[in-house]
């Protein structure tokens, strides 16, 4: 019973509780929207932006702390994703579905925000790549279970939409209050600073995040939407391939956390990077759907990678920063995700093309920043000094 109390027992069954409201909310919600809540292109325009309004404020759970401990709002937090989920086929209105979507919503970015200032408190910087990666397989294993419920309850069984969101959602909160219930009270080794606190020597972090939000919003809106657009992938098909994507993450996660474990911060993340600049240079020419496709599988593996700017911030951190930081650079990556949808979108009408060369220049320029990791990073050896080494070399 001891085994099964361990924090890290905690960290996984969060990590899989996560994608089970989460990837039936995002299965149904297209056909949700058009079919029972008459939604235009419009709305939900409108309700995408909203979705991603809570992971802009998500630094406002650092202030939660002064009243909530990060183990109980994490919980607060998944029961919100839960009963947001579980409520949004009860509300098929335009502003019902909005209601709904930001309270899972902000139920999302407040547990992912406490989830990675636990894991990284929690798991020391040794074990903490692999842990990481085991936390993304269990996620992807999740998202199958969430998919499969799906494609049973609609297709299989006949069930309504009200019924699969209620299933999906009230799973999430069963698991959240079994660990509620379940598990003691753990803490990190260092008691978290309860403000917001940006500091300069963690500039390069912050730049990595932002780089990286941006290359998320280039991906989750538009990759898909090529298959969709250029070679007319039907829905089905589309799930097919976020079905391939989530057994190979389950498979590969785990090792690229080791890898990362060995190779370093630095060199996994100029590998990423190089590998984002090809797929997307790829994806601005790519004519054939069968190699579109093992672009996306690519794209989406690399993502895997991104493991190493969350161990880079754990080595070069000062213990007490890590949950006002993990704050601070939810919000920053989201910055890019209320300004690049619409500003692409219109780019996207002019040339598809041009929006996945900008994406590869964006990959150029985290690669310029991986490069700036140190081999061996710690606090005080945040950034490579590239002028002390052409002096030592003098």
């Amino acid at each position: 019973m001891n085994f099964i109390r361990r924090p890290e027992m905690f960290l996984f069954l969060m990590a899989a509780a996560m994608p089970l409201s989460m990837g039936v909310w995002m299965a149904l919600l297209n056909n949700f929207a058009i079919e029972q809540a008459a939604f235009t292109g419009v709305e939900i325009g409108i309700l995408q932006s909203l979705r991603e309004i809570p992971g802009f404020l998500s630094f406002g759970a650092v202030l939660l702390l002064v009243v909530l401990r990060e183990q109980t709002l994490a919980l607060v937090s998944m029961l919100l994703l839960g009963l947001g989920t579980a409520m949004t086929g009860f509300f098929p209105t335009e502003i019902g579905l909005y209601c709904t979507t930001v309270l899972m919503s902000l139920g999302f970015h407040y547990y992912e925000t406490m989830n990675q200032s636990l894991s990284l408190q929690l798991f020391s910087k040794e074990e903490a790549p692999h842990r990481l990666g085991q936390m993304v397989a269990i996620g992807s294993f999740a998202s199958l279970m969430a998919f499969g419920l799906v494609w049973l309850a609609l297709d299989i069984y006949g069930l309504s939409m009200q019924t699969v969101y209620l299933l999906g959602g009230g799973t999430t909160v069963g698991i959240a209050l079994f660990c509620w219930l379940a598990f003691p009270r753990m803490v990190g080794k260092v008691e978290q600073h309860k403000k917001l606190i940006i500091r300069k020597r963690y500039w390069l972090y912050y730049a990595l995040v932002f780089m990286g939000g941006a290359r998320r919003q280039i991906f989750m809106v538009f990759a898909s939407f090529l298959m969709v657009e250029k070679f007319g992938f039907s829905a089905g098909e589309i799930s097919i391939m976020f079905l391939v994507n989530g057994a190979l993450n389950m498979f590969f996660a785990p090792k690229i956390g080791k890898l990362i474990g060995h190779w370093g911060e630095r060199k996994t993340l100029t590998a990423e990077y190089i590998g984002l600049i090809v797929v997307f240079t790829a994806y601005a020419v790519v004519s054939d759907p069968w190699i579109a496709v093992g672009l996306y599988i690519a794209d989406h593996l690399l993502f895997s990678m991104a493991i190493a700017q969350k161990t880079y911030l754990q080595k070069i951190a000062d213990p007490k920063d890590l949950a006002s930081t993990a704050g601070v650079s939810f919000t920053i990556n989201h910055i890019a995700a209320v300004v690049l949808p619409a500003a692409y979108g219109l780019l996207w009408i002019i040339s598809p093309a041009a929006v996945f060369l900008t994406g590869a220049a964006m990959g150029g320029v985290s690669l310029v920043l991986a490069r700036m990791v140190p081999e061996n990073p710690e606090p005080g050896i945040e950034v490579v000094r590239f002028k002390r080494k052409a002096v030592e070399a003098q």
